[in-house]
């Protein structure tokens, strides 16, 4: 019986040695798309905002004057080196009664010596203020 009880707790001393040696490799992939909304060419200025990795446009301008401000979708990770700047950004908005954000999150998980798992999970974000950037061009290097 002792015997059989050093060989369990030899056992599970193995197993558990090869599962915390096991090894897990995540990959999260995240884009955002602007559906639906209307083309516009418009000035302002990129500033961070507070309490995210995110983007915002303001003192937003077109050539019939004075807008709102906009939440700016990238996947271009450009924005970042625009903050201060006075920008011309071509793209979309939403604002429109048909324009909205979709967000798209597919998450694989390999796991070694064991079963992979995967993924996706789909958001749809419909008139919030948002402006889908096709081009960046600086136009000032401060803002206003």
């Amino acid at each position: 019986m002792k015997r059989t009880i050093q060989t369990l707790f030899a056992v599970m001393a193995v197993s558990t040695i090869g599962a915390a040696a096991q090894t897990t490799q995540t990959e999260t992939k995240t884009t955002v798309e602007l559906k639906n909304g209307e083309s516009v060419t418009v000035t302002g200025c990129v500033e961070p905002v507070n309490g995210s990795h995110g983007f915002m446009l303001t003192h937003v301008a077109d050539k019939k004057g004075a807008m709102h401000n906009y939440i700016l979708v990238s996947n271009e990770g450009d924005l970042a080196k625009h903050v201060g700047h006075l920008v011309q950004i071509d793209g979309k908005v939403t604002d429109g009664k048909d324009g909205k954000v979709r967000v798209e999150t597919e998450t694989k998980t390999k796991v070694e010596g064991g079963d992979d798992r995967e993924s996706k999970h789909k958001t749809d974000i419909e008139g919030a203020p948002y402006l889908g950037v096709r081009s960046v061009k600086m136009i000032a290097a401060a803002c206003r």
